[in-house]
């Protein structure tokens, strides 16, 4: 590889870092990036490559939430003698509401993921998502401006609360909608407030991207060349490194001002991709 595709690489690490936590579409950006400045590699293993580069970013939640994910503990608990193991209850139950809440996307996933990779990755179709799905979060941040959030935790979640947040996940298969932007929309419109929706997001995408790679790299048979390798490493190694920040920079965010910047930026980039491949077409 030149020093040029290198460049590029780590461009693309960058660019999911920053966007994976952000309701704007990682895979929409990536794929935004790649039409304008490709990478050398095969259909093949770019396909693998725009899903796989994401564990690195699913790692950042792992490493940085470790403590609120593990739901095993070791010491003194009241009425015992000795320390011991021990379940922490809270975490081990938001485990069952998080599986609970990828169920749909699951079976969507399972149905639709080979027709709509064949049909809907289009530029046209990722920029009008990215508008669409961006004025739908403008509107929603507009109309809870006045109400009062109903749920303050992930804890206070409920099982209904979580499936229908996965109902929303579902969106997320179609370019341009994104994962966190989905998720992020189905939480707000049902009374969650922005620091959880945006905390329960993260949590929630660690099982469904190590899923999603897991079937995508046996799919893909797992025949990689070295360099292959080296592009899936450094790709996550970057993707993590920028995740680590940003999630951070966005809680952060979230606890003091809504989303609507994100949903202007959504129309404003949307419509900037279809102008941009309609005067190249």
């Amino acid at each position: 590889m030149t020093v040029f595709e290198w460049f590029k690489l780590i461009l693309i690490g960058i660019v999911e870092g920053i966007t994976e936590w952000l309701p704007v579409s990682s895979t929409a950006h990536m794929l935004l990036l790649d039409e304008i400045l490709p990478l050398n590699q095969s259909a093949e293993f770019k396909d693998v490559f725009f899903i796989v580069i994401q564990l690195g970013a699913i790692m950042a939640v792992v490493v940085k939430f470790w403590k609120k994910l593990w739901p095993f503990g070791y010491g003194e608990q009241p009425g015992m003698a000795q320390k011991k193991c021990y379940i922490k209850k809270e975490i081990f139950m938001m485990w069952f509401k998080i599986a609970f809440a990828c169920i749909p996307g699951f079976i969507t996933a399972m149905l639709f993921d080979d027709y709509i990779e064949a049909h809907l990755q289009t530029p046209y179709i990722i920029g009008a998502t990215l508008a669409i799905y961006g004025i739908i979060l403008v509107i929603i941040e507009q109309v809870n401006k006045k109400k009062t959030a109903r749920i303050t935790s992930v804890d206070d979640l409920s099982f209904k609360d979580a499936f229908i947040i996965g109902l929303f996940q579902c969106l997320s298969i179609i370019p341009g909608t994104s994962r966190s932007g989905s998720t992020i929309i189905g939480s707000l419109s049902i009374g969650v407030d922005r620091p959880t929706s945006a905390e329960f997001t993260f949590f929630l995408a660690v099982p469904v991207m190590f899923g999603m790679s897991f079937i995508k790299l046996l799919k893909y048979g797992l025949n990689f060349t070295s360099t292959e390798l080296l592009v899936l490493l450094v790709g996550c190694a970057v993707a993590f490194a920028v995740s680590f920040f940003i999630i951070q920079a966005l809680l952060n965010y979230v606890r003091k001002r809504d989303y609507k910047v994100f949903g202007i930026y959504r129309v404003f980039i949307g419509l900037v991709v279809i102008l941009y491949f309609m005067m190249c077409a």
